[in-house]
């Protein structure tokens, strides 16, 4: 079957066949096995732990490891699905909507898969050192040591995650519930993406989850979109499929694309890009990146949902009110995509 055959059929499977399939959304959730864990990390000591009197300033702590919180059904599927936050977010993006929905965790559980979810390194409760901070506090270091931290505000994230073109006015149509908008901002958190090294140290860690899994989908996020590429790029082993939604970045189309013609690819956008000077360049460079790819013997298939009928979504489509829609259609296309 072709890229483009594969995403008509998908998508006719979600249009003609997708009400049928939504009474298993309902009931009780039944899971077989939940838990936690972490992967990767290393010991680091430092003199400046702490600047808090009663504590003792000098230890050595874990840092680089990365946080994995699973829920397994009965019966699961046999590839799991490792799910990877972007910018300035945790894990909790896959979780209960904004507005109280389902989010992708549980419908995936219920659609019989293992599922993963991850804070990526340095976020969430995945530790990180207060060392470099307390350095330059004590006067033991410089001011320019100090790492490069940042958040994102509510007035330019409104725009980034395409709510609409500026800070509280709406795309026709979208499709993200703004009326629960407070509850997203809480979402949001500080990020250290630009005070790590690179590859991130989520990105090998990402590898070692799939192996240790015996096999994966890695399903990332935006600033995390290049994330299992890069984790392909280390060592294919245990990666059965990526799905890159609405990443920030693609592997560059004069790049060695011979590790992602080993498993199948999605890159998934949302609406609203032609109108977004941050995202349609990036868009461009993703389909390059999948042409390339495909003319030597890929699987990578891009898929615009405005292009296939799906209209209203913002960046956050795992939390638009069409989110099982969407994960719906997802599902098929892995299914497909796996066989």
């Amino acid at each position: 079957m072709t890229i483009r055959s594969l995403a008509v059929t998908a998508t006719l499977i979600m249009l003609l066949g997708g009400c049928a399939s939504q009474p298993a959304m309902q009931g009780d959730l039944v899971i077989a096995k939940q838990g936690s864990f972490f992967i990767g990390g290393r010991e680091v000591r430092s003199d400046r732990m702490s600047m808090v009197p009663t504590v003792t300033a000098a230890g050595t702590i874990v840092v680089d490891q990365m946080y994995v919180r699973y829920q397994v059904p009965p019966s699961a599927k046999r590839v799991p699905i490792v799910m990877v936050h972007g910018c300035c977010l945790t894990g909790k993006t896959w979780e209960t909507t904004p507005d109280g929905r389902m989010g992708w965790d549980e419908f995936f559980v219920r659609k019989g898969y293992g599922t993963y979810v991850i804070d990526q390194a340095w976020r969430g409760r995945s530790a990180w050192s207060p060392a470099a901070i307390n350095q330059v506090k004590a006067g033991a270091a410089a001011i320019e040591t100090l790492p490069t931290l940042y958040a994102a505000g509510q007035e330019p994230a409104w725009v980034i995650f395409r709510f609409g073109p500026e800070h509280g006015k709406t795309f026709p149509g979208v499709k993200f519930p703004v009326e629960a908008q407070a509850e997203f901002w809480k979402q949001m958190v500080p990020d250290w993406f630009n005070a790590l090294p690179v590859p991130n140290p989520t990105v090998p860690s990402l590898g070692e989850l799939a192996r240790k899994l015996g096999g994966a989908v890695l399903m990332s996020h935006s600033q995390s979109g290049i994330y299992p590429f890069q984790a392909a790029a280390l060592d294919t082993n245990g990666i059965a499929a990526i799905v890159s939604i609405e990443p920030s970045a693609c592997p560059a189309a004069t790049s060695d694309l011979t590790p992602y013609t080993k498993m199948p690819i999605l890159v998934l956008y949302g609406d609203y890009m032609d109108l977004s000077p941050r995202w349609s360049p990036r868009l461009k460079l993703c389909r390059e990146f999948v042409a390339a790819a495909n003319q030597r013997g890929g699987k990578v298939q891009i898929v615009v949902l405005p292009e296939i009928g799906i209209t209203g979504n913002s960046h956050m489509l795992m939390q638009d009110t069409n989110s099982l829609e969407i994960a719906e259609w997802l599902s098929k296309w892995l299914e497909t995509a796996l066989r």
